[in-house]
Parts: structure tokens; sequence; C-alpha cells
């Protein structure tokens, strides 16, 4: 038996959160990808769904008044590739930079300041990486990320420094730190302005998030009375309710599409 088939054990006061925020009337299941529904892997183009959290997730979205959603740092093109999520999950991609809402949805466009600005950053950073061995660059619509994942710690940290010694200040530029990352973009956002937007967008009347990361912390800390924040890890974090791992965010699905789903039947019982 796999550890991801293996039962586990989430805290009981999670499952009684779980098991309320169930009983909303329009519930928004919004899940960080990388390190939440994902192992973190070193190479982000082999990162895949938990075959678990995937076949809950996409039952979540099948479900009446419940809406799915992914937010992520990826490009929303990486993260499509990556995730394969159901037709009906909202995606936010780049930290919030990029949304698409079905279809008709507008992509995200940069002024010709913008463009420019994210050139320059773009040959900072390809300067320091070429210095620093194990380091790579990944290219989002609004950004540059300097991966350090592949690199030895010492050339990871001075690479790092390098990059904010030069971009800190910079006008218009913004910088993440994340788990082995530096982001940076041409356009302000957040996860936690991306859970507004969603909350906003979908009338949801309590929302849960789960994710790892740093910047996952912007999300948790927008969340308000009547959700459900929970950290993936054992980071700081402000989440009221915590679970080590992946595969223990497969189980936190599993419960909430099972009692969403039991919450549903007794609605429609009832008309």
């Amino acid at each position: 038996m796999t550890r991801e088939s293996t039962p586990l054990s989430l805290p009981p006061e999670l499952l009684d959160a779980v098991r309320r925020i169930a009983g909303t009337e329009r519930l928004l299941v919004a899940m960080d990808f990388d390190g939440t529904i994902s192992p973190i892997v070193d190479r982000a183009g082999d990162a895949r769904p938990l075959g678990r959290s995937a076949a809950a997730f996409a039952g979540l979205a099948k479900l009446p008044r419940t809406t799915t959603a992914l937010i992520s740092g990826r490009a929303l093109a990486s993260l499509r590739a990556v995730a394969s999520p159901p037709d009906a999950t909202l995606l936010i991609g780049s930290h919030g930079a990029e949304a698409w809402l079905g279809p008709g949805s507008v992509g995200l466009q940069l002024d010709d300041a913008q463009r420019t600005l994210l050139a320059e950053v773009r040959e900072v950073l390809d300067g320091i990486s070429r210095e620093a061995p194990g380091t790579v660059l990944e290219d989002k619509p609004a950004g540059v990320v300097l991966h350090t994942r592949l690199a030895a710690d010492d050339v990871a940290e001075d690479a790092v420094a390098a990059a904010r010694a030069v971009l800190d200040g910079w006008p218009g530029v913004y910088l993440k730190d994340g788990k082995r990352v530096l982001e940076t973009s041409v356009v302000h956002s957040s996860k936690g302005e991306a859970v507004e937007f969603l909350r906003q967008a979908t009338g949801a009347t309590a929302i849960l998030f789960a994710g790892d990361d740093l910047t996952d912390e912007d999300a948790i800390a927008s969340l308000r009375t009547g959700d459900v924040g929970v950290k993936v890890g054992l980071d700081f974090t402000q989440a009221e309710f915590r679970v080590e791992a992946p595969v223990h965010v497969a189980e936190l699905l599993e419960s909430l599409l099972r009692e969403r789903r039991l919450e549903i039947s007794r609605d429609t019982f009832h008309m």
C-alpha cells in the first residue's frame, strides 16, 4: 500500500471546521498547487497533482453552489499544463496578476513601459544566473523568477542577495520570496488580493484555502470569520489549521467532498 492510499487522520478540530464550512450556501474551494495538491519537485515541469487530490477536487467542481479555484505563483499556461484542472475550475496565476474565469477572459496585457522594465529585470537576473551554477530563470507574462532549488545553499543565498541588491527599490518592480525562488514582477499582485477577487466574483459565503508557501500567507491573512485556512507544512503560519504534507491535503479534500455532498443532498431532500 502506498503512502498516498494509506488512511490518515486529520485533526478533529479541522474535521469539525470542514463539516461546518460544508454547510455554507456558496462554497469556494481555493487551493495553491505546488506543495499543496502536488508535492514539491526539483523541476517545475514535473509537478503533478496527487491522484486522490485531483479526484476529490474534480468531484467538488461538479457540485451545485460550489466553485473550485487554483491560486498559484505559476503562469497560467504552466498551471494548466501541470494541474490539468477541471473545466469549471477558476485559475489565478502569477500570484494574482493573471486570471481565468472562463471562456472570454482577457489575458494580461502589459503597457510599453512595463514591457521595457521587464526586459531590464530579465537582463539583471540573467547576468546573476550565469554566475550562479544550478540557478535557472523562468519567464512569466509579468515577471521573471530566479529558481535556486538545484543550486548549492551558499550559491542560492548569494544569487538572491545579488538580485535584491540591484532590484530592491526599482520603481515598478515587485519582489517576493518563496521556497528556493525569488519572484520578480512588474505588476503588483498578491494571493490575498486574488482571494478577495474570487470571493466577489463567485459570491462565496465561505472559503476554504490551503497553501504551503510564504506567498500563501497573504491569502490566509485575507480570510474572514467563517472561512477555513490550512497551512501545509511546518513553517510559520497565520492559519488556524495545519497539515503536514500534500498527502494530507488529499484527505482534506476527500473529507470536504463527502461532507458537501451530504449537505447538498439534505438541501435537495428538503426542497
